[in-house]
């Protein structure tokens, strides 16, 4: 099984005046409690709801929170008009371990290429400057990062997770459309851009996978097991879901 970038989901929308607010309707575990609404910065609009809620109760919790979600998708859509793509020059804030740190690209002939973090700035240093080179070491010195940092949170989540006799084989590959997964045979695999989210995103997919080895679907079991190792994991689910366009790009 394995955590999605993009959780699977029931597409709905209502009116709100003349607007049609489409949003996603995600499974939430019962053991999570009732209906939950998150708009994200990238606009998208879920709904987290247990499976046995209806669909006229899910849509009737929505519209409740109509006014809220429009006023949400205004501000959002405004900061997204000042959003541009990556163009990996100076000045450009880049995302690790939650925090935002600047770009900073050195052009210097003699000095040896790569990617150093220094007083909170990425500094990235070339032979000559190229977009191309820069978002190589960027995303060499990411994996480096990854493998380091998934490794040493992999084994303090094992102190957690005693039904687990043995370390599990980690491997890092990027993934599209996941954030990591656990293989039938117990292998661990992460995406490196997980490096890029808070600890506690971090902690809370490692600690998903792991519990996927007790159990090896999204049974109400694997839920129980979930919340006794991490009581608010839904929340760190949420953060996380919501940072995937940010982490991502």
């Amino acid at each position: 099984m394995n955590v999605p970038i993009k959780p699977e989901s029931q597409t709905m929308s209502f009116r709100y005046g003349d607007e049609k607010i489409t949003f996603e309707r995600v499974k939430r575990p019962k053991a999570a409690g009732k209906i939950l609404i998150k708009v994200h910065p990238d606009c998208r609009v879920i709904a987290f709801a247990p499976e046995e809620t209806g669909c006229e109760a899910v849509l009737f919790a929505v519209k409740k929170r109509g006014r809220w979600i429009y006023e949400q998708l205004r501000d959002f859509r405004k900061q997204l008009e000042f959003t541009t793509p990556r163009q990996y020059i100076s000045g450009e804030s880049h995302y690790y371990l939650g925090k935002q740190y600047l770009l900073k690209v050195i052009e210097s002939p003699e000095q040896v290429q790569g990617v150093k973090l220094l007083r909170g700035k990425l500094e990235v240093s070339v032979r000559a400057k190229s977009i191309d080179k820069v978002k190589v070491l960027l995303t060499d010195w990411y994996k480096v990062r990854a493998k380091e940092t998934f490794a040493k949170r992999l084994d303090a989540m094992l102190e957690q997770a005693l039904w687990v006799d043995k370390r599990p084989p980690l491997r890092i590959l990027t993934m599209q459309t996941q954030w990591g997964s656990c293989s039938p045979s117990g292998r661990i695999t992460l995406n490196p851009h997980l490096v890029k989210a808070p600890r506690e995103c971090i902690d809370y997919v490692i600690l998903h996978e792991l519990c996927h080895i007790a159990e090896h679907n999204h049974s109400e079991r694997f839920y129980r097991l979930m919340c006794q190792v991490m009581p608010e994991w839904d929340k760190k689910k949420e953060r996380l879901d919501g940072m995937a366009n940010y982490l991502l790009q």
